[in-house]
C-alpha cells in the first residue's frame, strides 16, 4: 500500500479540517514483538487498553482509525525510556520511525526521543534526525532519567534543538507505575520548566500530559513564558476539567495544543469528547490543527 491510499479527506470530518494529534506512540505488532513497549499488562489494565488494541495496530489499521477521528496527521515518537544499559530500558529507533513517516508523508511526522546519556552522541543522532529524516521536533521523558527537566544534564539538548530551530515537549505532571518492576519517581512539576524558559528564550518547549494535577501550575508557565506550551494528552478530554476548558476558550486559546498520547487515550474517544465539550469554533480550531502547525512548522 502507498501514502496516496491513506490520503485524507478534510471535507469528511465534523468540522471541515483535520487535527493534528502531537503525542502518539508507534504501538505496532512489531514493536511489541520487539519487546520495544514500556508498560507492562498491569498499567494497560489501569488505563482500560481495549483488548484488540493491545495486539497492536498496524499503520494501515491506525491511519483508518485517524480517518474515523478526524485526525489528519500524527506525529509518532521515536520514544527513549532510560539507560540503555538496564534490561527495563526501551527505545523505538528513529530509523523505525523514518520508514513509516516515508511511507506516508502526509499522515505522519517524526519526533526524535531524548536520551541525555548519550552526550554527544545523542547530540549527533538528533542533528541526523531533524537535518536528514526530517524530524519536526523532540521528545523527552525527564522520569525515565530520574531528574528534573531544569538538571543540567538536559541543557546541551535544549541548545541544540534551539539551534535546530525544533520545540521538545516532555512529560510533566505526576508519573504513573508504567510497569511493576521499574517504579520511577515524579520528578517534573511544571514549574520546572520555568527556569529553562529563561535560560532558553529561543526554544519552544510544550509540557505534554497537562502538567496532571498541576494544571493550574502549568497555565501559570504557559502565561509567564511566550515559548512555554502546553498540551491535552494521556487524559481523555472530558476530565481535563473547568480550568482548562476555560483557557482554551479565552486566554490561552494560542498556547494550547491536542494529543491523544496512544495507547493511553484512543484518538477516536478523544475527538468525540472535545465535540460533545463544545469549544468555540476558532479556539478549537486552533488547539486541533494551528497552533500544530505553527509550532512545529508543518505545512497547512
Amino acid at each position: 500500500m502507498t501514502g496516496q491510499r491513506y490520503a485524507f479527506d478534510a471535507t469528511k470530518t465534523r468540522v471541515g479540517y483535520g487535527a493534528i494529534d502531537i503525542v502518539v506512540n508507534m504501538y505496532t505488532p512489531e514493536v511489541i514483538a520487539q519487546k520495544r513497549v514500556p508498560t507492562d499488562e498491569n498499567f494497560r489494565d489501569k488505563v482500560r487498553v481495549k483488548g484488540d488494541h493491545r495486539r497492536g495496530l498496524t499503520h494501515e489499521e491506525y491511519i483508518e482509525k485517524m480517518d474515523r477521528a478526524g485526525i489528519e496527521r500524527s506525529l509518532l515518537i521515536a520514544m527513549r525510556c532510560g539507560d540503555r544499559r538496564m534490561s527495563t530500558s526501551v527505545e523505538i529507533p528513529y530509523e523505525m520511525v523514518h520508514a513509516a513517516v516515508q511511507k506516508y508523508p502526509h499522515r505522519y511526522a517524526g519526533l526524535a526521543g531524548i536520551d541525555p546519556l548519550r552526550g554527544i552522541a545523542g547530540l549527533k543522532e538528533l542533528d541526523h534526525a531533524v537535518k536528514e529524516l526530517g524530524f519536526v521536533g523532540a521528545h523527552l521523558y525527564p522520569h525515565w532519567f530520574g531528574q528534573a527537566p531544569d538538571a543540567a544534564i538536559y541543557y546541551p539538548y535544549y541548545a541544540r534543538c534551539a539551534e535546530l530551530g525544533i520545540p521538545i515537549m516532555m512529560q510533566v505532571g505526576q508519573c504513573l507505575v508504567y510497569r511493576a518492576d521499574n517504579r520511577l519517581a515524579t520528578v517534573a512539576k511544571p514549574m520546572t520548566l520555568d527556569r529553562i524558559a529563561i535560560d532558553f528564550p529561543e526554544l519552544t518547549i510544550i509540557g505534554i500530559h497537562l502538567g496532571y494535577p498541576w494544571t493550574e501550575e502549568m497555565i501559570a508557565v504557559c502565561q509567564k513564558h511566550a515559548n512555554v506550551y502546553m498540551a491535552g494528552d494521556a487524559y481523555a478530554p472530558k476530565h481535563w476539567g473547568a480550568n482548562v476548558y476555560h483557557y482554551i476558550n479565552t486566554y490561552g486559546q494560542d498556547k494550547f495544543l491536542f494529543g491523544s498520547d496512544w495507547w493511553v487515550i484512543d484518538p477516536e474517544r478523544a475527538m468525540n469528547d472535545i465535540a460533545e465539550i463544545k469549544f468555540r469554533p476558532i479556539p478549537e480550531r486552533k488547539m486541533l490543527r494551528d497552533n500544530a502547525l505553527k509550532v512545529f512548522k508543518i505545512e497547512g
